[in-house]
């Protein structure tokens, strides 16, 4: 069952402006990632770092993987937002 960042019975680790809200498994555990109200996407704890869903990067921490994850999402609205504008 997925629990909302919200809920009291979810495992929520919070750090900074990002909430990770544990999904499931066990290596790597997955965490959905939200940043105010919106999820952005995936992480992932191994045993001996952190990633995410859109590269092939190790990080050490965290809030490393997050924010690569956020940077990601911002450069390809970026990007989509210059591909429309260009088609107008």
């Amino acid at each position: 069952m997925l629990l909302p960042p919200t809920d009291s019975n979810a495992e929520v680790i919070e750090i900074l402006d990002y909430k990770l809200v544990y999904c499931n498994g066990v290596c790597p555990r997955r965490y959905r990632v939200y940043k105010a109200d919106s999820m952005l996407g995936l992480v992932f704890e191994h045993l001996t770092h952190w990633s995410n869903e859109i590269d092939n990067q190790q990080y050490a921490e965290p809030l490393n993987a997050v924010v690569a994850l956020d940077d990601f999402l911002k450069a390809a609205s970026l990007a989509k937002a210059s591909d429309e504008n260009i088609a107008a």
